[in-house]
């Protein structure tokens, strides 16, 4: 800017020119200090113009901001309306999904339940019929046993299979 460079200018004059010490005066080059205020009389008039051209400029573009605002908030709040129906409709279908899925849930937990107790109830048959099918082995594989021995027994020239577990005929 033209002013600043100026003063610039007249405080280096001020600083170099010579002092008065007992008078605690600085003299000053009376030409060079009108010269220098007629290049800030000139300037100022550019500078306010400039100032002015700036200040119009800003408020042209405050009136574009402020309408661009306007738009841009009458676009939001349609759309806003318009999620907001949306929003709605999703609403309704969430708590029919969230109904739905509790009573899926309600009808899986009776349906393990169920399993469960139908599972432990075909364990304790499957238990019990194999327990009466091994019970029903061991006597049959004993009673097999006791024949072998007893003809074993008799072969080897004792009378029972009791001779043969003593080793002492009777």
């Amino acid at each position: 800017m033209d002013i600043v460079n100026t003063i610039d200018r007249l405080e280096a004059l001020i600083t170099t020119s010579i002092k008065v010490p007992v008078a605690q005066r600085t003299l000053l080059d009376a030409k060079k200090v009108q010269e220098l205020m007629d290049q800030l009389r000139l300037a100022v008039p550019q500078d306010v113009r400039a100032a002015e051209e700036i200040l119009a400029k800003k408020d042209e573009v405050l009136n574009q901001a402020e309408a661009e605002r306007r738009r841009i908030k009458a676009q939001a709040e349609e759309e806003f309306r318009s999620r907001l129906t949306q929003t709605e409709v999703i609403k309704e279908a969430e708590r029919n999904a969230a109904e739905m899925l509790a009573e899926a849930k309600r009808k899986t937990t009776k349906l393990v339940a169920q399993a469960d107790v139908d599972a432990r109830t075909k364990k304790a048959e499957a238990d019990a019929y194999t327990a009466r099918t091994l019970r029903n082995l061991e006597r049959q594989l004993t009673s097999n046993l006791t024949s072998v021995r007893n003809g074993l027994a008799l072969m080897s020239g004792f009378e029972t299979y009791e001779v043969v577990a003593t080793g002492k005929k009777n």
